[in-house]
């Protein structure tokens, strides 16, 4: 495995339950800027014996990136909400669950 795609794999590893990375953010945080499609390349790629929190990994936008009602769709979901994560029409509030949320908290107060 290749040095970038280990700090890719890293990145998402570091993503500590009840929070969600965008693709671009891993990106970013590996050191790999504007490279949001390797991240999610690299998700479509895990080496066997290498388990994820894959399911913290969405768009920008706060949006899973599966086709609505997918079998991905659903599992992701599912597994969110198990770690106390608001999805609601496939979507989850970056302000409150992304990584950068306690720094928007405590400079801005709530935002949504």
């Amino acid at each position: 495995m290749n040095e970038a795609h280990a700090r890719v794999f890293a990145a998402i590893a570091a993503i500590p339950p009840g929070r969600v990375a965008s693709y671009g953010a891993i990106a970013q945080r590996a050191g790999l800027p504007g490279r949001a499609r390797l991240v999610g390349k690299l998700l479509g790629e895990v080496p066997d014996g290498m388990v994820l929190p894959w399911f913290r990994v969405l768009r920008s936008s706060g949006q899973i990136a599966f086709p609505p009602g997918s079998r991905g769709f659903r599992e992701q979901s599912r597994l969110l909400r198990a770690e106390g994560v608001e999805v609601k029409n496939g979507r989850v509030p970056l302000s409150r669950f992304g990584l950068d949320a306690d720094v928007d908290r405590a400079l801005w107060g709530m935002v949504d």
